[in-house]
């Protein structure tokens, strides 16, 4: 998975409430494979970071 932070629909007040801005700060890319993916769901599942809030902005043909 890669997340673009640049590109994200909710980017801003969602920021601070996305796991990638917790883990990370607010960096332009970041690419997660899978095993990085689960690890992030589990934590979010017990409750010790946010989910992804991550909404790609669709692009038009």
């Amino acid at each position: 998975m890669v997340i673009d932070c640049d590109t994200c629909e909710v980017r801003g007040d969602a920021c601070k409430e996305c796991v990638v801005t917790a883990l990370l700060g607010a960096p332009p890319t970041v690419d997660l494979d899978e095993r990085e993916c689960a690890a992030i769901d589990a934590l979010a599942s017990a409750g010790m970071v946010h989910r992804l809030r991550l909404i790609p902005i669709e692009k038009s043909a």
